[in-house]
């Protein structure tokens, strides 16, 4: 029997009603290239939660790829990215952006979210001209990659101050689902629309089988765009694979419902990690939990559950990682719990 995973929140296939419409629509004959009706029903959909009617939507399979293809299209070849040094793009995608040529300037943050006063300090030690690589984008994600969420009035701040600085925002979406719904958040995905250059909003991990949508609020970026998309390899043949997803998660608000659900579900965790007499490396916020556990109580947990074990403190405790998502099972959040409480008994 396999073990349950907490690894991450894509072990899943996808929704129910997603995996319905694929097959409903499986013979319909649609354009190609995200000319399809669905792409185009998705797109009108997204923009009723975006408050903007216009601006420029594009799928790409991959949260990388959507990364790769934004750097390198927005950057000249000597401007840099300004990232939290647990930034997806500085640690996790295989140096993916700088293989495209740009620097990522990796910085400190304790709560891995930037501030105004730590991007004006990196500007600053950073300004040696032309000897040094010239910032020009910052990159946040939301939910970051330690959970946290950022809140409406941070967002702000960054924006203003890119603004101040000449400075293009970035903002990486894969859980931006679980961010907007997190119960500390009073951000919407219209203020994430009126704020940032450009950002995406991530589907592989809420729900859909695949993709990520790129949303382009910033018109300079947003011009040739799908030339970029085309020569990364990006542009699909059958995007409306891609499409009728994102016009699924976005009819009824399941992409909301199924983001807020897979927050329950870590709190759940959460919660019950901390009654049983643990802590928590970071407060939970969003769809990620951290708990700091003997490392005898990791093991025997390991012969059920998968999970990260995600920061070694001692010869004695450990931080893991435990991701819920869409499909997480209440009965085995339930389960892990018990066998949480049976060692602090």
């Amino acid at each position: 029997m396999n073990n349950y995973s907490f690894l991450d929140d894509y072990s899943e296939g996808c929704h129910a009603d997603i995996l319905a419409r694929l097959i409903e629509t499986n013979l319909s004959q649609q354009t190609a290239y995200g000319h399809d009706e669905y792409s185009e029903k998705a797109r009108t959909l997204m923009r009723k939660h975006l408050g903007n009617s216009n601006v420029p939507i594009y799928f790409v399979s991959g949260g990388t790829l959507a990364n790769l293809i934004i750097a390198s299209s927005a950057l000249k070849s000597h401007e840099a990215i300004i990232s939290a040094n647990s930034g997806h793009i500085a640690l996790r995608e295989t140096g993916a952006i700088e293989a495209t040529g740009h620097k990522i300037i990796a910085v400190p943050c304790a709560d891995g979210k930037l501030t105004p006063d730590i991007i004006e300090a990196t500007l600053a030690s950073n300004a040696h001209y032309p000897h040094m690589a010239k910032p020009r984008m910052v990159y946040i994600s939301n939910a970051t990659e330690v959970g946290t969420v950022y809140s409406r009035q941070e967002l702000i701040a960054l924006s203003e101050l890119c603004k101040q600085r000449n400075l293009l925002l970035l903002l990486d979406g894969a859980r931006i689902g679980a961010a907007i719904t997190a119960d500390k958040s009073d951000l919407t995905l219209k203020d994430v629309c009126d704020l940032t250059d450009i950002f995406w909003i991530g589907g592989t991990k809420m729900g859909a089988l695949m993709g990520e949508a790129i949303v382009i609020p910033n018109n300079m970026l947003a011009e040739d765009f799908a030339f970029h998309v085309k020569q990364r390899g990006a542009l699909l043949a059958k995007g409306r694979a891609l499409g009728l997803q994102f016009q699924v998660l976005f009819e009824n608000d399941l992409f909301l419902e199924l983001s807020a659900y897979s927050n329950k579900m870590a709190h759940k965790l959460s919660s019950g990690i901390v009654a049983c007499g643990f802590s928590l490396a970071a407060d939970t916020q969003s769809n990620q939990v951290f708990p700091i556990l003997p490392n005898t109580l990791i093991e025997r947990l390991k012969e059920k559950f998968d999970f990260y074990v995600w920061e070694s403190h001692d010869n004695h405790t450990s931080t893991i990682r435990l991701v819920t998502s869409w499909a997480t099972l209440e009965s085995e959040v339930e389960s892990f719990l018990a066998r949480v409480q049976q060692d602090s008994a």
